[in-house]
């Protein structure tokens, strides 16, 4: 079974969440990783950045996405790194 087939069967998780996970899952790398930024995602899936922050925060509160905050050298933020499960 393709990974998409669990998500597909989740009834509990929004249509905004799977449509995200598998943007995110389209861009992973082979470890599941990726980091585009919400205003990236938003973009280019004509969503608005508040419905993206839902659709992570389901898919995070459903167990198929880890996120994980990134620094850069000099302490400020960048994306969040994404592992899709």
């Amino acid at each position: 079974m393709s990974y998409f087939g669990t998500i597909y069967a989740d009834t509990e998780l929004p249509s905004r969440a799977k449509a995200v996970y598998m943007y995110l899952r389209d861009r992973s790398d082979a470890e599941g990783k990726c980091w585009p930024g919400i205003k990236t995602i938003a973009s280019d899936m004509k969503l608005s950045r508040s419905t993206v922050k839902r659709a992570l925060h389901d898919l995070e509160r459903h167990g198929y996405l880890k996120k994980a905050s990134r620094q850069r050298a000099n302490g400020s933020s960048t994306s969040n790194l994404y592992t899709v499960i």
